[in-house]
């Protein structure tokens, strides 16, 4: 039987599920509506719809390092509340994408959502996900997921803080794959994941993000009015120098080491290198942050209380 474009709205209509959802379950049952409906709620697909409106920005990071440390992934999985976020239900199905992250071939998270679920193939990606919320109860989303493979000798290292609120994960490239990179690793993850910074190195810094904070700099100078009666060429050389402050603070290896401020991040690198006896460089990071750059859900228990009365 055909499935015409009205089907598929009509069972949309009826379920709140996905359209390419509603249009795979009635070809999956012929055109029988009530069939399909029928496997929209196995597949919890029409349990979660009224829950896919509300917005999930709380959640976790998790990381996952294969046993030979050759892959790596970092995830992060969105909940609606903290409280869920802290539940072992969802922190146990998050592990579970970190490890399916660090073996797909999906390059976005789009593809990741329609690869087979590793724990039990019958199922999508996206529909485990939809059996999750129908659990827990609340919308759930997975917003993106990075993978490492290493390409050289070295050590993948992975550090977590705040219980998932913020991860990082960090390649290190060395000739010698000694235990004390493990530490080094786990030092400068934490550093990563204070101060966050932009870049690795200031031979990272591409030009136009320069050329950008030049201008703001600039700017900022000229709207000073202690720089009035200044030359060009004194608030040039001011520019110049609050550029190279600020490379400091955007580049790790510039920055303070937060262990011991009387070093630099490439000062302690070094010495680690120097004890294990092969250079050690920084060759990529990724840093998550839950929920960073979305719009977070505003709690009034009084409402939340009303809307439920009503």
């Amino acid at each position: 039987m055909a499935i015409t474009a009205a089907m598929v709205k009509e069972l949309r209509e009826m379920t709140g599920a996905g359209m390419m959802d509603c249009k795979k379950v009635l070809t999956e049952a012929g055109g029988d509506m009530e069939k399909a409906v029928e496997l929209l709620r196995e597949k919890g697909l029409a349990a979660s719809a009224k829950k896919a409106g509300r917005i999930a920005s709380e959640g976790i990071v998790d990381v996952y390092l294969s046993d030979d440390n050759k892959v790596g992934a970092i995830v992060e999985v969105n909940s609606e509340t903290d409280f869920v976020a802290k539940n072992q239900v969802f922190r146990d199905y998050v592990a579970a994408v970190a490890k399916q992250a660090a073996t797909t071939p999906a390059a976005d998270v789009e593809a990741f959502f329609e690869e087979k679920w590793a724990l039990d193939p019958q199922f999508t990606v996206r529909e485990a996900l939809s059996q999750q919320v129908a659990v827990i109860g609340e919308n759930l989303n997975i917003r993106r997921f990075e993978k490492y493979e290493k390409a050289q000798s070295g050590k993948l290292v992975s550090y977590i803080h705040g219980g998932g609120r913020i991860g990082v994960l960090i390649e290190l490239a060395c000739a010698k794959e000694s235990d004390e990179l493990v530490e080094l690793g786990k030092n400068i993850a934490m550093q990563i994941a204070a101060l966050n910074p932009k870049f690795i190195s200031e031979k990272d810094v591409p030009a136009d993000f320069i050329e950008k904070e030049t201008e703001i700099l600039t700017a900022q100078a000229k709207n000073d009015p202690k720089n009035a009666n200044k030359p060009d060429n004194i608030i040039a050389k001011m520019i110049e120098g609050r550029l190279k402050k600020e490379m400091k603070e955007f580049c790790l290896v510039e920055q303070a080491y937060v262990k011991d401020g009387d070093m630099t991040v490439k000062q302690y690198i070094d010495s680690v290198a120097k004890a294990v006896g092969a250079d050690i460089e920084i060759a990529r990071y990724v840093r998550y942050e839950t929920g960073e750059g979305m719009e977070k859900k505003e709690e009034n228990f009084a409402e939340e209380v009303a809307k439920a009365m009503n």
